[in-house]
């Protein structure tokens, strides 16, 4: 230990017994010498309680206060212990003895203070100069012992704004007995950089005319990063640095406030990239966050120094653009957007094409609020989305009305499958010729408690657009079988019902496995129950849907093609899926008496399903015109309010309970 470390003053180096004092008996200086000893375990063992309680308790702050407390009692005992071994003993041999012993005390208690771990001390006279400095303080403050021996406080770690202030407080504390409260403080390394601690401050002999001033600083660098690193993650993406949702929702309130004072626009932009999963399945999460880094970097290019620029999470990027005079300007910025997906991206030495979707909403026209314009530029997003990549669309407030009348229309048919609001109608299919009730197909009907009905036109393509067709699809074929079973009790169960199947339905296979269950429980058979499926199911149907078609197909089930002429035909599948009929669509029935392009479909239609051994049946006919022509294009079967009208359970069943009683009656005349 140096003798830079403890400065040489009274009280604080230890004063030399001289031979002078031999007036003194030999036996009472020892006395009081083993009383100092003792004193200075005393000291020593405080000391270590400092220790063990200081590595328990940092890096709690809380914890700085009592320690400093502890350190002075420890301290003042270490005072007290040197005042009284200040004196000598007659025996020259028994006071180089105390001596040493002496020695070792104080080598013991500054090695204590040197121990507290990242706890950095200091000690300062009654003019702030230094007179201790232990190796905590070096590691923090950067000056050595001897560089900081004698200097004043303010001179090395009080920063300039802060000096006068210490200064003052030093003196208040001396004159007057304020105590410097602890605290959080920023003061200065020697290389001048700000330095955090947490400070505790002790006034030792605070009424004599040499007060000491003791300061304990724990080194807060570490927590004071972390508290950086966690705001920064509370408002900035982690990996493009660029501000989050939460910090763009509240500059861009900003900007429209700022904007609506001085009549401006402000254009804000969803940005999307097109097709973004696939990139991240074929090439790996890496390359995916390097191509979003790219892309944040290359956004930035379009950047004002005024605009807003953000990573939403994922492919998500937004900017908000203020201060436009006219609407018009967005159309500007957009092609600038796009512009930056134009050239390709380099991963890996690899060239990379992408482009994104961009949905835009205006303000005040498409909001007023940050949410909702980013709200409504997303739902512009997702828009442009379906009609393709790279392209852009503006909000349309029409287009979310509808939105919002469609997730409410899910909503209400929730509530309808669990009150019950759902039924089953049927149209008989008759023989074009005799005009006999050959089969029956199945009809979603909906009929809220409040009154009135909902055009299935309306809500099926809305439960089609969600998860709820899988639900109403289930109910239908579980009502379907029910009826007909009811029916083949009573003796009426000689007419098919047919199922219309959805293209979302059909994706998942279990839709079959719930038919077939269905069909066994109510004890029917494949001729029982037939389905109807449209074009585009069976083009967009894989292998495993044919297989299963297949096997129902050789067990006996008819499968009809609904609305035949009006997807995407392809003839092939009719080679290639199990189907037995076609449904010619109503469209072309309608116009065909005086269209002859219609007329000329259906005779093809006709000629190509017989050819295949197909039974074909006209939709939509509604008056003696259309059947007389659907008759001699040689239709098999026709469908139509000319003959029959959907109906309910109950009329369908007198209807048919009616011709039974009827058609006997007829053979006997």
């Amino acid at each position: 230990m140096t003798s830079c470390m403890i400065a040489n003053k009274p009280g604080l180096m230890k004063k030399k017994p001289t031979v002078g004092e031999t007036q003194e008996s030999a036996w009472a200086w020892l006395k009081r010498e083993r009383h100092a000893l003792k004193g200075a375990a005393v000291a020593a063992g405080i000391m270590a309680l400092l220790v063990v309680w200081f590595l328990l308790s940092v890096p709690s702050l809380l914890a700085v206060a009592p320690a400093v407390g502890m350190l002075a009692s420890a301290f003042l005992v270490w005072q007290q212990w040197q005042s009284q071994t200040g004196r000598a003993s007659p025996a020259s041999g028994e006071l180089q003895v105390a001596q040493r012993r002496l020695s070792d005390s104080e080598q013991r208690f500054r090695a204590l203070l040197e121990s507290l771990p990242k706890v950095a001390v200091q000690g300062y006279d009654r003019h702030r100069r230094v007179i201790y400095w232990n190796e905590a303080s070096t590691q923090l403050y950067g000056y050595t012992p001897c560089e900081a021996q004698g200097r004043a406080l303010e001179d090395l770690i009080i920063p300039e704004p802060m000096r006068e202030e210490v200064i003052a407080a030093h003196r208040l504390w001396m004159t007057h007995g304020t105590e410097i409260p602890a605290a959080e403080l920023e003061l200065r390394h020697k290389s001048g950089a700000p330095v955090a601690v947490f400070s505790h401050h002790v006034m030792l002999g605070e009424q004599t005319q040499d007060p000491l001033m003791f300061c304990v600083d724990v080194d807060l660098s570490v927590q004071k990063q972390a508290r950086r690193d966690l705001e920064f993650l509370t408002r900035f993406d982690s990996l493009t640095h660029l501000p989050n949702r939460q910090t763009f929702e509240s500059e861009l309130n900003a900007f429209t406030e700022r904007c609506h004072a001085m009549g401006d626009y402000v254009a804000v932009f969803v940005i999307d990239l097109d097709r973004f999963a696939e990139i991240n399945d074929a090439q790996g999460y890496e390359h995916g966050d390097a191509l979003l880094f790219q892309v944040a970097k290359r956004l930035r290019r379009c950047q004002r120094s005024s605009d807003l620029l953000s990573r939403f999470g994922s492919d998500e990027f937004a900017m908000a653009f203020p201060h436009l005079k006219h609407s018009g300007d967005a159309l500007r910025l957009v092609e600038k957007v796009l512009d930056v997906f134009s050239e390709p991206f380099i991963l890996t030495n690899r060239e990379i094409h992408v482009s994104a979707s961009i949905g835009i909403s205006l303000f005040p026209d498409n909001g007023t609020t940050a949410r909702e314009l980013i709200h409504n530029a997303d739902v512009a997003k997702n828009r442009a989305k379906l009609s393709g990549s790279n392209r852009y669309g503006f909000f349309q407030k029409e287009v979310h009305d509808e939105l919002v009348r469609q997730h409410h229309m899910v909503e209400r048919l929730r509530h309808a499958l669990r009150r019950g609001e759902l039924a089953l109608h049927y149209q008989p299919q008759v023989a074009a010729r005799s005009g006999r009730i050959e089969n029956l197909e199945a009809l979603l009907r909906w009929f809220p408690q409040e009154g009135g009905t909902v055009s299935p036109a309306e809500f099926i393509p809305v439960a089609e657009r969600s998860s709820l067709i899988h639900r109403i699809g289930e109910w239908v074929i579980r009502e379907a079988c029910r009826q007909q079973a009811e029916w083949k009790r009573v003796g009426l169960g000689d007419h098919r019902i047919d199922i219309n199947l959805s293209g979302k339905q059909v994706s998942q296979l279990d839709v079959f496995d719930h038919l077939e269950a269905c069909m066994q429980e109510f004890g029917l058979s494949p001729r029982d129950i037939g389905i109807e499926l449209t074009e585009n199911v069976l083009i967009q149907s894989d292998d495993r849907v044919l297989d299963v078609l297949r096997r129902l197909h050789h067990r006996g089930m008819k499968i009809a093609i609904d609305d035949f002429g009006t997807g995407y035909s392809s003839l092939s599948y009719l080679k290639l899926f199990p189907v037995t009929a076609l449904k010619i669509d109503r469209s072309f029935v309608r116009d065909a008496p005086s269209d002859l392009s219609d007329r000329a479909i259906m005779a093809a239609t006709v000629f190509i399903g017989h050819r295949l051994g197909l039974e074909v049946v006209a939709e939509g006919v509604e008056n003696e015109e259309q059947l007389e022509l659907v008759q001699e294009l040689g239709c098999d079967l026709v469908q139509g309010f000319y003959h029959y009208k959907p109906m309910s359970a109950a009329d369908i069943q007198r209807m048919l309970a009616v011709r039974l009683l009827v058609v006997p009656r007829i053979i006997r005349d």
